[in-house]
């Protein structure tokens, strides 16, 4: 099997072994088995975080499979809500919108897995996943036993949790998500882009159901809505977090350059302001790989790319943005079996 048939950028040499794990018990005994044979593991959800090499993976794939939705209701509370680790993560979300729970309706459309978004805490406009998680079931890989990590244990951050600094210890099982109930209502919108094409203020609310066409409706301008027929979307979604700076950092920035004060004294800037000026257009091309023609942070594969194409590409940008700006650009996904 190649892994470009798993990858949302299709790119990826083959699978040494792949077992699709369509339980619990199996997606831990596979893990287990490998790990007790000193295998190297690599799991896949939705595969769209993930940049493979041409070599493949020398070891065993894992393809997260599990399924179920569980809930559990207090008219105080709101929805608990606990959900396998292979869910489609929009599906969730369409779930949620469905049943008049707020907290991930401006989590449209990113593709993934439940359990991958809890790794990357994933965001978008102005929610992210550590908003309204509860809890991850995990399995343990160095105790060998089923492990709950609650919220604080989590220690989550911009783009970032404990599971990504521990990323060979922890198989994500569920994840529990505590939802208000919406009464058709979702959550104060807190990005600007999307209030103004809503209609509402910042910090204003608005129809639930509206708010997620209207972020589906956004991405798919920006090519961040899977479409097999569109190049663009032949992605791992965004390839560089937003820088956080020092603010001595962020003064040596060109004054029009974007600043967002953060709680802790830092400045986050935009990362797709500092690629375009630095002289990256959109729709650059290296080979059979590009900037997309919607968005410059996202690496795009044209239909016949490499992953050495995509990581010279990848570089390219990185090295020309720290040569202008003296920031230096981190890759959101993650890659296997190369370096950037």
């Amino acid at each position: 099997m190649l892994l470009s048939e798993v990858t949302t950028l299709r790119l990826g040499g083959p699978a040494e072994q792949v077992i699709e794990a369509v339980d619990e018990a199996s997606l831990i005994d596979a893990v287990r088995e490998a790990d007790r044979a000193g295998r190297p593991v690599l799991l896949v959800g939705g595969g769209s975080n993930l940049v493979v090499a041409d070599s493949g993976f020398a070891g065993t794939v894992v393809l997260v499979r599990t399924r179920g939705v569980e809930v559990s209701a207090d008219a105080c509370s709101g929805a608990t809500v606990t959900v396998a680790a292979g869910e489609s993560w929009d599906d969730f979300v369409r779930h949620a919108v469905d049943h008049d729970w707020a907290g991930v309706e401006a989590l449209a459309g990113i593709p993934g897995s439940v359990g991958a978004t809890v790794i990357q805490n994933v965001g978008a406009y102005g929610q992210e996943v550590a908003d309204t998680i509860v809890s991850a079931r995990t399995w343990d890989r160095r105790e060998e036993r089923v492990r709950t990590l609650m919220f604080d244990d989590l220690a989550f951050g911009y783009r970032h949790s404990r599971l990504k600094d521990e990323p060979d210890r922890y198989v994500v099982l569920t994840v529990t998500f505590q939802l208000r109930f919406a009464a058709g209502v979702g959550e104060p919108v807190r990005y600007a882009e999307l209030a103004a094409r809503l209609g509402v203020d910042v910090g204003e609310r608005a129809p639930l159901g509206a708010v997620r066409e209207t972020v589906l409706a956004l991405r798919r301008g920006k090519g961040m809505v899977l479409d097999p027929q569109d190049y663009d979307t032949w992605s791992a979604g965004s390839f560089f977090t937003n820088p956080v700076l020092s603010a001595a950092e962020a003064r040596r920035l060109p004054a029009e350059a974007p600043r967002f004060p953060q709680p802790d004294g830092r400045v986050k800037t935009s990362a797709a302001w500092l690629i375009s000026h630095a002289g990256f257009a959109k729709g650059y091309r290296r080979g059979g790989v590009g900037l997309s023609t919607k968005h410059v942070l996202a690496l795009t594969n044209r239909g016949n790319g490499t992953t050495a194409e995509l990581l010279d590409l990848a570089r390219e940008v990185r090295d020309g943005v720290d040569g202008r700006f003296g920031v230096r650009l981190v890759n959101e996904p993650v890659i296997v079996g190369a370096r950037l």
